[in-house]
């Protein structure tokens, strides 16, 4: 079993843990001295075990505060897997008809009557005009 050095507060302690969490343990006393750190900033020097006490109160409001998030997150995947468990099991909406309207072929007929005219109108003036 690995003793490993941490250092929480400015104060160095030699922990035990187990082989190959030696990174998890560092991680974790990085947390923690963040949180010491804060303390000491705010009220300055005090005892070891009242700086620990606070830190680790500070990181367990921390740690509470994230697990209700994490069980509102939950509540909320939950809620919305069963909507989907819902739309998937009811059955599809019948297709939809769409009605284009469509031009009268006469009115397409005379559409194109009028272009003619407009243009044989247009020819006539521009060779009067020449």
């Amino acid at each position: 079993m690995p003793q490993v050095e941490i250092a929480v507060g400015g104060r160095t302690f030699e922990v035990a843990c187990q082989d190959g969490e030696e990174h998890f343990l560092h991680s974790a006393a990085a947390m923690l001295d963040g949180e010491a750190a804060h303390l000491s900033e705010q009220i300055g020097r005090m005892p070891e075990s009242r700086m620990l006490l606070m830190a680790g109160l500070m990181l367990a409001d921390k740690t509470a505060g994230l697990e209700d998030k994490v069980r509102e997150a939950e509540a909320e995947a939950a809620k919305m897997r069963a909507q989907i468990e819902t739309m998937q099991g009811q059955p599809k909406p019948a297709p939809e008809r769409v009605e284009v309207p469509v031009v009268p072929a006469e009115v397409t007929d005379t559409l194109a009557e009028i272009a003619a005219r407009a243009e044989a109108l247009a020819d006539q003036v521009e060779a009067k005009a020449s």
